[in-house]
């Protein structure tokens, strides 16, 4: 009998990733989603299939069809090849699920897994005609990549509402291309004007129109691609690779769902980078700012226009592992007003979200209460490929005039600092490094207008991350005294303005050995723990906590 949905359950978006669907699609319909089906009303936001690596995912292959629409001289073998590869590969999975089917499901489902392999098709075929027609003309505009881009998450539905029809669930492909033209009445000039002068708040029209076509869907699953439109200026440009996480963020919101769940390859988030320091721990829980900092500052946790739209909705995330899926992974929640009021010593850790009091899960893991003033940092992470650039007025202007100057070349050169510190004639300033060596040459000749400069290639920022950091007193003294004890000359300091950062700019060659320290003697995680018991699924006080 068919799983259909209840209007009375609450709703659970769950977003799954390219290489989650393309590696355990199998897990993720036949045991995850149906898990969840029981209790809640559950929407699915897909990215596009990966492969063994991003490049040969279907995404990469999309891309690179783009490149050979741009540059006819490659001729039209390379672009019939990358779409027959997309093509042939969720074919390939369309196959693998109608031989998965037992003998009497598969006459019965012999309709659905005849629709899959036609809207490939067509799907592909548009996409050549689009693209060889692109070819001819040598250009494609960045709206025209969008479309270009659209297909792979549209494939990646297709095939997961198959997969799901194969459980016997009803699921319905959710398209969401043509989103921001509905929102915004198709009207170029109004989504451009609405973009510049709304900022995040141009994605809260979009989340309501999201809402509405999740509603009706009825009794069905929905499966909703995680490209949701040609944005101005293309989605490429204004969002970045992760919109899907925006996307699915956006869902949330449309449906005031009372959770949304990130499935990834990993727990959740982790004290430090797990595959850096063997002994990092799983964290239960993060406050919104914390995973912020963490992603900007270098860990792949989610992108950050997502955050501002789960701010706005107050609905707490939870980062879960496709390949544990009974794990309870990483709960992110926006910070709130701590008291000292002691948590329940009866909480249950298995409890959903809806049941489970914010404040008090976040006091039994040390945010608010009597436990915060004990508190120490939360995790640390790494950003390489760092240039560290000093410029040295070569003039005797104020320093608001020698600042703008170094900033207008920073915009025209668009680079972005991710670390500041100034004073009347200096200003030290750390980059990521461009892609494109050339470019680092140009901005350091265009800062040479501005003064002295000086330059250090090959380094690193260690941030170190904790809520209401300013408030511990000593840390900052802690840190760079155990970081001078093993050796790690510090370069540049800055603490963001959040309260919540401390971050360091060192040599690439010590990043290592840093992490090891602030993680074992800041943070007080030992560094061997083989012999410490672990809770799994526990609310006890994490090891952050002295």
């Amino acid at each position: 009998m068919p799983l259909i949905l209840s209007e009375r359950k609450p709703w659970i978006v769950q977003k799954y990733g390219g290489t989650s669907l393309g590696k355990l699609l199998s897990t993720i319909t036949s045991t995850i989603i149906p898990g969840y089906l029981q209790n809640s009303n559950i929407a699915v936001v897909c990215s596009a299939i990966s492969g063994t690596s991003k490049s040969q995912g279907t995404t990469g292959l999309l891309f690179q069809a783009i490149e050979y629409a741009l540059h006819p001289q490659k001729g039209q073998y390379g672009l019939n090849a990358t779409i027959d590869a997309i093509r042939d590969n969720h074919l390939d999975l369309g196959r693998t699920l109608r031989l998965g089917a037992d003998d009497g499901s598969r006459l019965e489902l012999g309709k659905v897994f005849t629709e899959l392999e036609h809207g490939i098709v067509e799907d592909c075929e548009s996409l050549r005609v689009f693209l060889v027609a692109a070819q001819t003309i040598g250009e494609l505009s960045g709206r025209s990549k969008d479309r270009v881009i659209a297909v792979g998450e549209k494939l990646a539905c297709r095939v997961v509402v198959s997969s799901l029809a194969r459980q016997g669930i009803t699921a319905k492909l959710v398209i969401l291309e043509d989103l921001v033209d509905k929102g915004y009445s198709g009207d170029k000039h109004r989504q451009v004007e609405a973009y510049d002068t709304l900022g995040p708040r141009f994605f809260d029209v979009l989340a309501t129109e999201i809402g509405r076509r999740l509603e009706d869907c009825g009794e069905s699953v929905p499966v909703v691609t995680g490209f949701f439109g040609m944005m101005p200026g293309s989605l490429i440009r204004s969002v970045g690779r992760g919109y899907s996480d925006l996307c699915a963020a956006m869902c949330a919101a449309g449906i005031s769902a009372s959770e949304l769940q990130i499935w990834k390859e990993v727990d959740g988030i982790f004290t430090a980078d797990p595959r850096k320091i063997p002994s990092a721990r799983l964290l239960p829980t993060v406050t919104l700012e914390e995973a912020s900092e963490l992603t900007y500052y270098g860990s792949e946790v989610i992108h950050p226009f997502t955050m501002e739209q789960i701010r706005t909705a107050n609905i707490p995330l939870r980062i879960k592992n496709v390949k544990n899926p009974d794990g309870n992974g990483t709960i992110v929640y926006p910070s709130q007003s701590g008291g000292t009021t002691t948590p329940e010593s009866n909480s249950d850790p298995e409890r959903s979200v809806s049941d489970l009091s914010i404040s008090t899960f976040m006091r039994a893991n040390g945010y608010y209460g009597v436990s915060q003033n004990r508190r120490t940092p939360t995790a640390l992470t790494t950003k390489d490929s760092i240039v560290l650039i000093n410029i040295q007025s070569n003039r005797q202007k104020k320093s608001h005039g020698f600042l703008a100057q170094v900033f207008h070349k920073l915009d025209v050169m668009k680079a972005v600092a991710d670390l500041i510190t100034s004073s009347e004639q200096l200003v030290s300033l750390a980059i990521s490094s461009f892609d494109e060596p050339e470019k680092t040459t140009r901005l350091i000749a265009e800062l040479e207008k501005c003064g002295k400069v000086e330059v250090f290639s090959d380094m690193a920022i260690v941030s170190v991350i904790g809520h209401k950091m300013r408030n511990m007193v000593g840390i900052a003294g802690q840190i760079f005294s155990k970081l001078a004890t093993g050796g790690v000359n510090i370069y540049l300091i800055g603490q963001g303005a959040s309260e919540i950062n401390i971050s360091l700019v060192i040599q690439k060659q010590d990043t290592l050995m840093a992490m090891n320290i602030i993680h074992a003697d800041v943070l007080g995680i030992p560094k061997h723990t083989a012999h410490i018991p672990i809770v799994q699924n526990s609310l006890m006080k994490g090891p952050w906590l002295f």
